[in-house]
C-alpha cells in the first residue's frame, strides 16, 4: 500500500477543515441545547410552545366561572376559594373575560391536585391544548399560546379527561397575559354576588310635563327561548315599586307586584307598624307577604304559566288615598281568557302622589343563570292621565345598574326598534349599548281599550 505523505501547505488546510467542522458540530449542538432550554414545563410533555409564557393578569373563578352543562355544581364547585369539589369528570367549566385587543393569549392556571393524577383539556375557541397535573400544593402550571382574532367576550373552557383521585383539580386562579390582554381585559374583580347574577338594565319612559298620571299600561313579549330561569321581566315600574313577570324554576312561573315601605331597610322586621305597608285587597290565587334584601314592603305573587312568544299586558293605577297615603292597585290581562285579573291593591303610608317615574327593567336573580342571555321586547306604553286623556310613550332612555357601570359586566343592550322597545342582557355577548342613551320606537297610534269601570275592586275581605 502507497503511503501518502502531506507537505506542510497540505497539513494546514486539512488541520483548517477539521476545525471547521468541529465549529459547526459545537454551533449546531449550543443551537438544540438552547432550544430545548427555552421550552416551557408543558412543552417537556410535548406540548411546543416556543413563545415564552408571561402572565399580566389573573382572574377569579369566584366571579367569572360556570358549570355550564349541569348547573346545580355551581353551588358546590364555585367557591370564595375557587373551583373546587370537582369530582365529576363530564363536567364542563367555562371562565368568562373581555378582551379589547388581538393577538396571542397566553395561558395558565393556578391549580393543584389533591390526590393521583389529572388530566385536563383546556380550550379558547376552537384550539384546545391538555395539560397533566399532579402537584399537591398550587403551582403556576403554563397551558400555552393560544390566538384571539377578535375582540369581545371569550371563555375559557376546562374539561376532565382523566382523573386517577377523588377530583379533578382545585382552581383558585386563571393566569392571562400576552399581547391579546395588553388592552386591558373586563372580567368580575369585586362584589361577586352582583357578578355572577350579571348587569340589570332599564328603560325610563318620557312621560308629558305636568301630567298627574293615574294609570300607566304597558306590553311585554318574551321571545321563544328567551323566558330563561332566573329573569324578571319587569313591565310597569314606579316611584314606589315594580310590577312584571318572572321564571321561577322549570315548572313555575309568577307574576309579581310589589310596593317598597317608605322606611328603608333590608329586614322587613324592622319596619315601624305606622310605615308598614297595607293590603286593601287580592285577587284570586294571588299569594301576599313581605319581602326584604332589595329594600322591603309588601309583595304579592300569582303562580301563572305565561308562554314564550306570548304578548301580556299589565296595568298600574297610582292615587293618593286618606293619610298622606298612595293607594297602587295591578292588574293582569290573561290572554287565554281575555279578562284583566287584579293582583293585588297595596297602600303606601307617608306618600301622597300619583304615578311617578314610569319604566321597565329586566335583571337575572339567579347567580347560576348569570351566563345565559335573555331578552324581552317592551311594545305598547301609554299612561293615562287624571283628565282622562291617553298619551303614548315613544322614548325611553336607556340605563344600567352598578355592575354594569364599574365595569364588572359589559353583556347589557337596549334600545327599540320599529315600534318596539327591547333589553337584553347576560350571556356575555359584546354589542353592548352605550348607557344613558336615548331611543324612540315609531308610535303605534291606537290608545288602550279598558272599561275601568269594569274591573275588580279591591275586596278587604279577601285579605286573609
Amino acid at each position: 500500500m502507497t503511503k501518502t505523505v502531506l507537505n506542510d501547505q497540505q497539513r494546514q488546510a486539512w488541520a483548517l477543515s477539521i476545525n471547521g467542522f468541529s465549529l459547526l458540530k459545537l454551533f449546531l449542538i449550543t443551537i438544540l441545547a438552547s432550544s430545548c432550554n427555552t421550552l416551557s414545563k408543558q412543552d417537556i410533555h410535548g406540548q411546543m410552545s416556543p413563545e415564552k409564557l408571561e402572565f399580566s393578569a389573573t382572574i377569579n373563578p369566584r366571579g367569572n366561572t360556570w358549570v355550564v352543562n349541569n348547573l346545580a355544581e355551581n353551588q358546590t364547585m364555585i367557591t370564595k376559594e375557587g373551583v373546587q369539589n370537582w369530582k365529576n369528570i363530564d363536567n364542563e367549566l367555562r371562565t368568562y373575560f373581555k378582551t379589547n385587543a388581538i393577538g396571542n393569549l397566553h395561558l395558565g392556571l393556578h391549580i393543584k391536585v389533591p390526590e393521583g393524577i389529572s388530566k385536563i383539556k383546556v380550550s379558547v375557541g376552537d384550539q384546545s391544548k391538555e395539560i397533566t397535573v399532579s402537584n399537591r400544593g398550587f403551582e403556576n402550571i403554563p397551558v400555552g399560546v393560544f390566538t384571539i382574532g377578535k375582540t369581545g367576550y371569550h371563555y375559557i373552557q376546562l374539561e376532565g379527561i382523566e382523573k386517577t383521585g377523588a377530583t379533578v383539580a382545585d382552581i383558585k386562579e386563571v393566569l392571562v397575559g400576552g399581547p391579546a390582554v395588553n388592552g386591558a381585559i373586563t372580567h368580575v374583580k369585586e362584589d361577586f354576588y352582583w357578578g355572577r347574577r350579571g348587569p340589570s338594565v332599564h328603560l325610563s319612559y318620557i312621560t308629558p310635563e305636568d301630567t298627574d298620571i293615574l294609570w300607566f299600561y304597558n306590553e311585554i313579549t318574551v321571545p321563544e327561548n328567551e323566558d330563561v330561569i332566573g329573569s324578571y321581566y319587569m313591565a310597569n315600574g314606579f316611584g314606589q315599586g315594580y310590577f312584571g313577570m318572572q321564571v321561577n324554576t322549570e315548572t313555575e312561573r309568577r307574576v309579581l307586584f310589589s310596593v317598597w315601605s317608605p322606611f328603608e331597610t333590608q329586614d322587613p322586621n324592622e319596619i315601624p307598624d305606622d310605615q308598614k305597608i297595607i293590603l286593601l285587597g287580592k285577587g284570586k290565587g294571588v299569594t301576599t307577604g313581605e319581602f326584604g334584601n332589595e329594600g322591603s314592603g309588601g309583595q304579592s305573587y300569582k303562580v301563572f304559566d305565561w308562554k314564550a312568544g306570548n304578548t301580556y299586558k299589565f296595568l298600574l293605577k297610582g292615587e293618593p288615598s286618606e293619610n298622606n297615603s298612595t293607594d297602587f292597585t295591578a292588574y293582569f290581562y290573561d290572554p287565554e281568557i281575555k279578562e284583566w285579573n287584579l293582583i293585588a291593591s297595596f297602600r303606601r303610608p307617608h306618600t301622597s302622589t300619583y304615578l311617578t317615574r314610569p319604566h321597565s327593567f329586566l335583571e337575572n336573580f339567579e347567580t347560576e343563570m348569570g351566563f345565559v342571555s335573555r331578552q324581552a321586547e317592551y311594545t305598547n306604553q301609554w299612561v293615562f292621565d287624571t283628565k282622562g286623556n291617553w298619551h303614548e310613550l315613544t322614548q325611553a332612555k336607556f340605563t344600567a345598574d352598578a355592575t354594569a357601570r364599574k365595569g364588572s359586566r359589559e353583556d347589557y343592550a337596549g334600545g327599540a326598534y320599529g315600534n318596539t322597545f327591547y333589553m337584553r342582557n347576560c350571556g356575555f355577548f359584546s354589542d353592548k349599548t352605550d348607557m344613558d342613551t336615548f331611543h324612540r320606537r315609531k308610535s303605534n297610534g291606537v290608545a288602550p281599550n279598558i272599561d275601568f269601570s269594569a274591573l275588580e275592586v279591591p275586596n278587604k275581605n279577601t285579605v286573609k
